[in-house]
């Protein structure tokens, strides 16, 4: 192999690193969307939402797909699905369309990422391996880290939709370079039957969970329609696991789920996930629409939890050739809630340093833990399932995400809503206008448009009212996902037996 499997490495990790951008670039442009096609908060969000939704939905299946059908035909495949369906992005007349095209996109997303993983133990091994999740973590944290200040300058340079077109050309390269480097991987002897309907009951229980988190702020938490679909959501996936239990070939073995700090690095990659996907998200929104910064300066902010990430992933690398992958998750995770926390005393006029410390700290959190989760997850379990532990390795950080934007968002802005109501509500607003600046950002062009009816002086005064709430509200949501966080890093110190070094390879069972 010698140098080809280095220059294999850097084109799979070109095309996670595209499916990182686009996970994370659009929440930066969406004031500017949200102008140009006059469109709400709700419908920006099931745009940003739909990638991740439909990639965490079907990365199990993939993961699959690539133990039966070849690890790299399945990554070519998707690079293709990811490319073309960017192009429907690009072109999109209007939200609808673009929902659709950024869900589109989401199924090339999951064919790309497991089996980005799952070709990593089957090129290297040893203190290479853990090199070689070193530098796929290091892109894809960097890739979302990077995002808002990459969709940032092409937002206010040559305009959004060039963040879908940029695409095609990058992904056209990666495809060529990894039909020449990349070896094919596959079970001969797999299994190749499809669990169809497990992958319909997972992927509904997805589809209902983010539906009802994304709905629920425009709805109301108690619309039957809203707890109708988190009924139905706990329903399916009681129900996937006893069809798994049953059916001949399962969409996921789960006696995966049997070794134990498979099931801690499973735990702490959603949490990381849901916690920095959902905070960067909500953050960016409020530095452009409540502090005025624009998509660049807001991208660039964000970049700082790089200096951490970069500092840290190689630490957290050697800690886990030491000592296993246990001690520097469970470190990892405090830091990351620290982190967090940092931004609870946030206030409108709060100096930016704040922000600054939190990021840099998350992303020294998020440094820590990204080589011991992945190698554990991945680079731990028998070759026979380490395409699926990658494709459910992967759901986790997709559907953490997805959550995370969802649940973040819905807590800011449900106590958004309430704390500013009184003073949009007597601001002499007709129902209607209300309900449009409810469902709005604040200073956008449809928020603007609801308070068009008021004196100067008045719409200054409820602006101010609900950029107060906005920030209040992020600050409480901060402390919340800190809290949710800090509880995750009990669940793991559970789950992860103590007795890492002889685990470390994913050996040992419960």
């Amino acid at each position: 192999m010698g140098s080809r499997r280095w220059i294999s490495l850097a084109a799979t990790c070109t095309a996670a690193g595209l499916v990182w951008l686009a996970f994370a670039d659009f929440g930066v442009a969406t004031p500017t969307i949200a102008d140009e096609m006059h469109a709400d908060l709700s419908g920006l969000q099931w745009a940003n939402n739909a990638f991740s939704l439909v990639a965490g939905a079907l990365v199990i299946a993939a993961g699959k797909f690539g133990d039966m059908f070849g690890q790299r035909r399945v990554l070519q495949i998707g690079i293709a699905v990811f490319g073309v369906f960017s192009i429907v992005a690009a072109l999109a007349p209007g939200v609808t369309t673009l929902i659709a095209g950024r869900g589109l996109m989401g199924i090339g997303a999951a064919l790309i990422l497991p089996a980005t993983l799952a070709l990593i133990p089957m090129q290297f091994s040893g203190r290479t391996q853990l090199t070689a999740f070193g530098v796929w973590q290091a892109v894809a944290w960097g890739g979302q880290a990077l995002a808002p200040t990459v969709g940032g300058l092409i937002t206010d340079g040559p305009g959004w939709r060039w963040m879908f077109w940029i695409n095609v050309p990058l992904a056209i390269i990666a495809l060529l370079v990894i039909r020449w480097a990349t070896p094919e991987a596959s079970d001969e002897k797999a299994n190749r039957s499809v669990d169809w309907v497990g992958l319909g009951a997972i992927g509904l229980a997805v589809f209902a969970l983010l539906y009802a988190l994304t709905d629920g702020p425009t709805a109301g938490w108690d619309s039957p329609v809203v707890i109708g679909l988190f009924i139905a959501a706990v329903v399916l996936a009681v129900a996937w696991v006893l069809i798994e239990r049953t059916v001949a070939s399962p969409l996921v073995d789960l006696s995966l789920f049997r070794l134990r700090p498979y099931d801690g690095a499973l735990v702490a990659n959603l949490m990381m996930n849901l916690g920095y996907a959902g905070l960067s998200y909500v953050l960016v929104l409020w530095l452009q629409n409540a502090r005025g910064y624009s998509a660049v300066e807001a991208g660039l902010l964000l970049l700082l939890a790089t200096f951490g990430i970069f500092a840290l992933i190689p630490i957290g690398g050697r800690l886990d050739a030491r000592v296993g992958g246990r001690l520097p998750v469970l470190v990892g995770l405090v830091v990351l809630a620290a982190g967090t926390a940092v931004l609870g005393p946030l206030q409108p006029d709060s100096s930016l340093w704040l922000v600054v410390i939190a990021l840099i700290v998350i992303g020294a959190g998020l440094g820590l833990l990204s080589t011991p989760v992945s190698n554990t997850a991945v680079g731990g379990v028998s070759e026979r399932l380490s395409g699926t532990a990658a494709g459910v390795f992967k759901m986790s950080s997709m559907v953490g995400g997805a959550v995370g934007v969802a649940l973040l968002t819905a807590i800011t802005h449900g106590l958004t809503i309430a704390d500013s109501h009184e003073a949009v509500q007597e601001s002499g607003l007709s129902s209607g206008e209300v309900d449009q600046a409810h469902a709005a950002l604040v200073n956008s062009s449809s928020y603007t448009d609801a308070l068009a009816t008021l004196p100067a002086e008045l719409q200054q005064k409820v602006t101010a009212a609900v950029v107060d709430a906005f920030t209040h509200g992020l600050a409480v949501t901060t402390v919340a996902t800190a809290v949710l966080i800090a509880a995750a890093t009990l669940v793991v110190w559970w789950v992860w037996p103590r007795q890492d070094a002889g685990t470390a390879d994913g050996t040992g069972e419960s």
